[in-house]
């Protein structure tokens, strides 16, 4: 159920102009520490990777990444002996996790090449 509610959010967001209320998009932690998932994110900002750019890391694995007026794709995600590992096209990278709270999510994917620095903010 959360999967496809993720699901229909980053969809309709891809294709909306339209913003949805904060509330509809993304409601952090109320209790224990900040979490990615089951967030809708979208990229503040990357020297490599879009502005507004849609991440979502279900629970169960799946990673839900949609651009402004495309259509989305999946990958997946998972732990890692505690890092965080995402897997795109089958190809899996590893992740650092730069920075957590309720309001930013920065990463370090170390794609082929230079790694990509992207720092994600909720949703709006």
């Amino acid at each position: 159920m959360i999967r496809l509610a993720a699901l229909a959010i980053a969809v309709g967001l891809a294709g909306c102009a339209g913003s949805p209320t904060p509330s509809d998009v993304s409601t952090p932690a109320t209790e224990g520490p900040p979490t990615f998932v089951n967030r809708v994110w979208k990229v503040g900002a990357s020297a490599s990777v879009s502005p507004g750019m849609l991440y979502v890391f279900l629970e169960d694995g799946t990673l839900v990444m949609a651009g402004p007026g495309g259509k989305p794709a999946f990958g997946s995600w998972k732990r890692d002996n505690g890092a965080l590992v995402m897997i795109e096209e089958s190809i899996p990278y590893k992740v650092d996790i730069l920075e957590l709270t309720n309001d930013t999510f920065r990463i370090r994917s170390h794609n082929p090449g230079e790694p990509v620095e992207i720092t994600l903010v909720p949703a709006k």
